[in-house]
């Protein structure tokens, strides 16, 4: 027995955590629609709640999450594989118990790992199963494969879609790549839509109605409603501040509204199948799917 296939031994045998995290994926059609501000901000009010948040900024080469926060991390996700860096090593912390791993400058540094490199990062991200109760997976933006594979991947999904028609018909376009892909099982993954910089409660939930008619009668995917963002100028002040703005403005319209959806996710039940639970099971998904490409 080689040395490779002791260290796989030792992995298979080694017990994966009591409390798996809640893996949740936020995505959106089109860029610029406020899915990343609301992905750092959701994970402030998450943690206000007592839960321990992690992000992963997905959004590969744009590095919004960090650009928001005003942070740079010094490691990102491939540091654990090609850099000989731990777990603690590349969690970065942001501001009241946040924390956050930047996913480096994409995925295809990890699209030709082997087998045995796929259940050694594995092994190390059961690690943060312990650390984290909820981790959010901040996509990139539109219908490239990077993101499709991310979604795919996911229990829990959170599509943001802003009144913008563009907006509009590039999510539909998203949910019709996902319905024709034979490998996506619209039964075992949540999507629920966010609709964000609205002027009402009532035309939040018109835009939900609009989408999800056409989603019922073309599709076989179930859309869902998580609720809406208001327009809100104290989100642009904190943009240009690089501070979130449930910080900077913990009463504002918008940061009542991240809190709102933030106690609605908390109060749903998290996925239709509790095996779908926990970061590993979602990159060994993730991982696999790519190497069987």
């Amino acid at each position: 027995m080689d040395q490779a296939e002791q260290l796989r031994n030792i992995i298979k045998k080694q017990s994966m955590p009591d409390q798996l995290a809640r893996v949740i994926t936020v995505t959106s059609g089109k860029g610029g629609v406020g899915k990343s501000n609301l992905s750092v901000n959701l994970g402030i009010q998450l943690s206000r709640m007592g839960k321990r948040v992690v992000i992963l900024d997905a959004d590969f080469g744009l590095a919004n999450v960090e650009v928001m926060l005003g942070i740079r991390p010094k490691y990102n996700l491939a540091d654990i594989i090609y850099g000989n860096k731990n777990l603690q090593e590349i969690i970065t912390k942001g501001p009241e118990n946040l924390m956050f791993i930047s996913g480096g400058s994409g995925i295809q540094e990890l699209s030709n790992i082997t087998k045995y490199q796929i259940d050694f990062l594995n092994q190390k991200l059961y690690e943060l199963d312990e650390i984290a109760d909820i981790i959010i997976i901040d996509t990139g933006a539109g219908i490239t494969d990077s993101v499709l594979e991310f979604v795919m991947a996911s229990a829990e999904v959170l599509l943001v879609i802003t009144p913008e028609p563009t907006s509009i018909t590039d999510a539909y376009a998203l949910l019709k790549v996902l319905n024709k892909r034979v490998d996506f099982n619209s039964d075992m993954t949540s999507i629920k839509m966010i609709s964000n910089r609205i002027d009402s409660e009532e035309e939040g939930r018109s835009l939900y109605n609009k989408m999800n008619l056409v989603v019922q009668k073309f599709l076989t995917i179930k859309l869902e409603y998580l609720g809406g963002i208001p327009q809100d100028s104290n989100v642009t002040k904190a943009v240009m501040q690089q501070k979130p703005y449930s910080v900077l403005y913990p009463n504002s319209p918008s940061s009542r509204a991240v809190s709102a959806l933030a106690a609605a996710l908390c109060n749903d039940i998290p996925v239709k199948n509790p095996g779908q639970r926990g970061i590993a099971h979602f990159f060994s998904s993730l991982l696999h799917r790519g190497t069987s490409k």
